[in-house]
């Protein structure tokens, strides 16, 4: 019989592997595998890129260079469209978009971190029935409640304010964020809670001082999707705001291109303009969000 060839030798402690051995075929799909997948998410992450860079670029051309070199760069740099774009009237919604949105998310996480917490923590009759409650708000879309909502901000004279859009963005955005929130502070162990009561802090200090500081990952998160929303919301904005000095950027763009029908650069240097800031508050945010989605989704 002739004996099985070993694909190990062992040579003075150190080991090789023969051409056709397992673990080395092995390796080497795993190296296949891991550069497939970095190609794969490095044109991923072009086609992501390559819109935003096109419109900061665009909204630095003129017209005809606009149609004629539309995918290369600009011939003459005009950066008096961002200045054409804001002195328009853009300058004005996207102050009113900031006002709204950053009011609209601290009283979303104030709300939401408190209420995530007494469901989380504290053991009362009802517990399950409120937090079903809380988020049957998910089920309800923002179109059906449209006219109900008219109606009430007509009745409470609060039709045309900031609050006629800072109210219903904070009772659509806090089922989410209360979800996420209440999943993430389960996690939280409760025997720090029990030391620091231990010490003399009562609820409102637990709360201040060790929930809230090892929940910033999903409070960021939170803060992330519910500031995107708001920004980006155009329904509620146009329906429940009629003085041009309160409109939010999504209604204001509109506004523009209907004030710049011709003039294309300043346009696009208008809507470069409104998505400028969350695309910088994503690349702050982006490991806490991470984090906190993905420790909020594997608890509860």
């Amino acid at each position: 019989m002739t004996a099985k060839s070993n694909p190990i030798v062992k040579t003075d402690n150190v080991t090789e592997f023969r051409a056709g051995s397992p673990k080395l075929s092995m390796t080497i799909k795993n190296r296949i595998f891991q550069s497939a997948v970095l190609v794969w998410f490095s044109i991923f992450a072009l086609v992501i890129i390559y819109p935003i860079i096109w419109l900061g670029l665009s909204g630095l051309k003129s017209n005809s260079d606009f149609f004629l070199n539309t995918w290369s760069l600009p011939e003459e740099w005009f950066w008096s469209n961002y200045k054409a774009a804001w002195d328009a009237g853009i300058g004005q919604f996207f102050l009113n978009s900031v006002y709204v949105t950053v009011v609209s998310v601290i009283t979303v996480l104030l709300l939401g971190s408190m209420a995530a917490y007494g469901l989380s923590r504290f053991q009362f009759k009802g517990q399950n029935l409120v937090l079903i409650l809380i988020l049957s708000g998910l089920m309800l879309a923002p179109q059906v409640s449209l006219i109900p909502l008219y109606k009430l901000l007509q009745g409470f004279g609060l039709y045309n304010t900031y609050w006629a859009l800072v109210l219903p963005y904070v009772a659509f955005q806090l089922p989410f964020s209360i979800f996420l929130m209440r999943s993430y502070f389960l996690s939280i162990p409760r025997e720090l809670e029990e030391s620091a009561i231990i010490d003399g802090c009562n609820t409102w200090k637990v709360y201040r001082h060790i929930i809230i500081p090892m929940g910033k990952p999903i409070i960021a998160s939170c803060a992330l999707l519910t500031g995107m929303n708001v920004w980006n919301e155009f329904m509620f904005a146009l329906v429940f705001v009629e003085d041009s000095s309160l409109r939010t950027i999504p209604v204001g763009l509109m506004n523009l291109r209907s004030q710049l029908n011709t003039n294309f650069g300043i346009q696009l240097a208008g809507l470069a303009i409104s998505a400028l800031p969350m695309i910088i508050a994503y690349i702050i945010f982006q490991k806490q969000f991470v984090r906190g989605l993905t420790a909020g989704s594997v608890k509860g």
